[in-house]
């Protein structure tokens, strides 16, 4: 789909977002909509010496940040806003001379059909590294995705996470729906928002109903998915990091008006020349919803939940931009879950949710002098989570600050570029919990305040060979300890559609909140990644391979018999995860469709946490795969799209047999479908969109509970985890009002 599409599925995006229990606030964002009509248009190819086309090289007018990169045949086409009047346009590719050329804006589109670039005479070959392929660089060693690719996903729901988890690597675990990456725990995988750390991605939730992330994909201009060996410039993750970009200025002013099966959402984005401003509001009711469809959980009060975002964007000069984002989300909810305990067995176990939310995110960059550009930020999260599991009362305050501060010089020479940075971040967490409404309230609490640097170059070692070297270090002011973590990536060009890559780094992370508000005596938790890949692309054809190890070490291990008990806490764990990923995506074979089909294999085992030994973990499925795919009927305006996802047996502890971690659940399965039918409404551009998950009906169990104690035969009843409801069937219409940009109903979706 052509950017003039944005606007729709960017509805559907807020909308998605109430699809599963509990309720999450994730705020739909009026101010990614399509291109406005004005300013000059650039577009062109570029080509080597030979005359091939180069993808991934950078285009952008000079002081601005208005540009883009070559896709697979080299061509590319953007817009710029900047006044009428020369300009210059540069042209930048790793091993290559940059190119700087004269043109002419506000004088109607500007063509440059054959941009030539030489080769780097200090080089040796003819490297060309293949847009999205994984080299020695996070934006192309990463998956990249785009937010049409998270929207129009079926059984993602809109959902960052539940997109990411059909790409190879990852397991599903449907009672959590957070990111599990190549046999890491969720707390493993970090989110990032314009290089900030995220303190908290994913809304409040209960045990064994999953939780969604907080943030709708259309906030972002893409997204980057690296499950392992990824640049020092990223910590406190050991399995994976999702690297997120927020949109700059909106393209133009308009509302935007959602009506959904489970609520609703009102947008108003207001353009400027150099300043935007979009704010939304979103109310989620599922109450009407459940009271129609028969679900597996008893609820004493549905998800219900309320927020908002502010976006504001200014352009500081000819090219700074200054960008401050903020979000406040409000969630309740009440349910009696399924219980094998004598107590409970009739009725369920009781739980309550209220979750308040509130996060600022505010950066600045600018290009500076000889080449040098400045990217710097601040963000502030306030989580205050209040949990009442039957008569006990925990509540859970959590509030942290993040500062960055980033040079990068990418003209230093043209073999290489540098890049340094700082980070600072401060947390306050406290922790109240009352076992009665009558007990005592115990208090807990965790005080941390850590600093880390990180240095990186990407260098070109020949035309067919490049790298990057890189190193992190940490001081954690709580654990009294410091760390230094090396990183190293190449990437070899095999073919002329071809390379191969290689990855290793050392990577640390303070233990999580809930160990250190028992026991601060620990260490950093560490992993080592080891991974070499295959990648071919030709013709929107992708053939990606990869073999991975992963060693883990100073894992953090406790008494499961004595949780509160600090002296049983140390860092004794270790563990292993290794495996296969393949991804095949195609979006040329045929008009106007695009699928894709990834595979993990994984074989882990650790000692982490409670484990008595060493098992494979409960969130680990050896076999995961899933097929995707979209097909667009452009004479009914209409986009099709399914996804099929399979997982093999998740290990689970029975405590009626010997050992540990020694029975298996059921394969997990999956289909869910889609439909988007793009329209215009008293003429105003509209989508309908209705999604259906796990349309076979299949009885999908997540794992087991068990009573406390044996019964008369010495055996311990369980009770197992479902689906809050066998299949989720949701109905959306998206109302894009005074919007000037037209769109192209027969233009596929992509």
């Amino acid at each position: 789909m052509k950017p003039s599409l944005l606007p729709l599925l960017l509805l559907l995006s807020a909308a998605a977002h109430a699809q599963t229990a509990p309720a999450q606030h994730s705020p739909s964002h009026p101010a990614a909509h399509s291109p406005i009509e004005k300013g000059t248009r650039l577009h062109g190819t570029v080509r080597d010496a030979a005359g091939q086309p180069l993808p991934g090289v950078n285009v952008f007018v000079k002081t601005t940040f208005d540009g883009a990169s070559t896709d697979s045949l080299g061509r590319f086409d953007f817009r710029t806003d900047r006044a009428a009047g020369p300009a210059v346009l540069v042209v930048s590719f790793i091993g290559y001379v940059p190119q700087e050329l004269l043109v002419s804006l506000g004088e109607g589109p500007i063509a440059l059909p054959n941009i030539k670039m030489k080769a780097n005479p200090a080089a040796l070959g003819d490297v060309v590294v293949t847009a999205g392929a994984f080299e020695a660089s996070d934006t192309k060693r990463g998956t990249l995705l785009k937010p049409l690719d998270i929207v129009t996903t079926a059984g993602a729901l809109g959902d960052v996470a539940g997109a990411l988890n059909a790409l190879p690597g990852t397991t599903r675990v449907g009672e959590d729906g957070k990111l599990f990456v190549r046999g890491g725990a969720a707390s493993e995988t970090k989110y990032y928002i314009d290089g900030l750390p995220v303190q908290t991605p994913y809304g409040g939730a209960v045990p064994n109903v999953a939780a969604r992330g907080r943030f709708s994909p259309f906030l972002f201009k893409g997204l980057v998915f690296s499950t392992g060996g990824y640049s020092a410039e990223y910590g406190q993750a050991l399995s994976a990091v999702v690297v997120q970009n927020s949109t700059d200025l909106a393209p133009e002013t308009q509302s935007s008006v959602s009506l959904m099966s489970v609520g609703g959402s009102l947008g108003r984005t207001r353009r400027w020349e150099r300043t935007s401003v979009a704010v939304s509001a979103d109310y989620t009711n599922l109450a009407p919803y459940y009271n129609l469809v028969p679900q597996n959980l008893g609820w004493d009060r549905a998800p219900l939940a309320l927020g908002g975002s502010l976006k504001v964007a200014h352009k500081v000069g000819e090219a700074g931009m200054l960008k401050l984002y903020s979000t406040y989300s409000r969630q309740r909810l009440a349910l009696r879950q399924p219980d094998a305990s004598p107590e409970y067995a009739a009725a369920g176990h009781p739980v309550a949710l209220a979750n308040d939310n509130a996060y600022l995110n505010a950066t600045y960059r600018s290009p500076l002098h000889r080449g040098w550009s400045l990217n710097t930020g601040l963000a502030l999260t306030v989580d205050d989570n209040r949990i009442r599991p039957d008569v006990q009362s925990v509540r859970d305050l959590d509030q942290s600050a993040v500062a960055r501060l980033v040079l990068t010089n990418d003209s230093a020479s043209t073999w290489f570029n540098l890049k340094l940075g700082v980070e600072g971040y401060a947390q306050r967490y406290r922790q109240q919990y009352q076992p009665t409404a009558e007990a005592p309230t115990l208090a807990l609490a965790v005080d941390e305040q850590r600093g880390s640097g990180f240095a990186e170059s990407e260098m070109v070692l020949s035309h067919r060979l490049a790298a990057r070297v890189g190193a992190r270090a940490e001081y954690s002011a709580l654990l009294r300890q410091f760390n230094a973590a090396p990183r190293l990536g190449l990437a070899y060009k095999t073919g002329k559609h071809s390379q191969l890559s290689a990855a290793w780094g050392t990577f640390y992370q303070t233990p999580t909140t809930d160990l250190l508000r028992v026991s601060q005596a620990l260490n950093f938790e560490r992993a080592e990644h080891y991974s070499l890949l295959y990648e071919r692309t030709v013709q929107d054809r992708t053939l990606r391979v990869e073999g991975y190890q992963k060693n883990y070490r100073q894992l953090v291990t406790y008494d499961r018999a004595n949780v509160f008990n600090p002296a049983g806490y140390q860092n004794a764990g270790s563990g292993y995860a290794r495996g296969l990923d393949l991804l095949f995506r195609d979006r040329g074979t045929f008009k106007m469709a695009d699928y894709w089909v990834s595979y993990g294999l994984l074989d882990t085992r650790r000692q982490y946490r409670a484990d008595p030994v060493a098992a494979i973990p409960t969130f680990a499925a050896r076999h995961n795969l899933s097929v995707v795919g979209k097909y667009y009927v452009a004479k009914m305006h209409t986009q099709f799209g399914f996804t099929y996802s399979y997982g093999s047996g998740r290990r689970y502890f029975d405590p009626n047999r010997a050992g540990y971690n020694q029975a298996t659940l059921p394969a997990y399965q999956d289909l869910s479908l889609n439909v988007s039918y793009l329209t215009h409404w008293f003429k105003q551009f509209t989508i309908v969109y209705v999604s259906a998950s796990n349309v076979l009906n299949r009885q999908n169990i997540y794992g087991y509970t068990f009573a406390g104690t044996p019964d008369a035969g010495g055996q311990f009843r369980s009770a197992a985890v479902l689906p809050p409801a066998p299949r989720m069937l949701f109905v959306g219409v998206f109302i894009s009002i005074n919007k000037t940009s037209k769109v192209d109903l027969n233009e596929r979706p992509d």
